[in-house]
């Protein structure tokens, strides 16, 4: 939780996309900068990743539903150096 909060605290318009947990990898909280950058944490549940959200004030999202927003596929771009 204190790196989500640090992200969080750290950068501007910041999002939240919820993915769901699958056989192999447990729910996962991903928070989106205005600029694209991002990080991913484990979280216990969905309803704890919501909670977060929702105590942050966050526009929360389920990834599986919307997908992933152009400037993270960007900022993803540019951290390697496509052109």
């Amino acid at each position: 939780m204190a790196h989500l909060e640090e992200f969080l605290n750290s950068r501007r318009g910041v999002e939240a996309f919820i993915e769901q947990p699958t056989t192999l990898n447990s729910a996962t909280l991903l928070l989106i900068a205005y600029d694209g950058e991002w990080t991913r944490r484990s979280v216990p549940d969905v309803g704890w990743a919501r909670r977060f959200a929702h105590h942050h004030r966050l526009p929360a999202y389920d990834a599986g539903v919307i997908g992933y927003p152009q400037r993270m596929r960007d900022y993803n771009a540019r951290s390697r150096g496509d052109r």
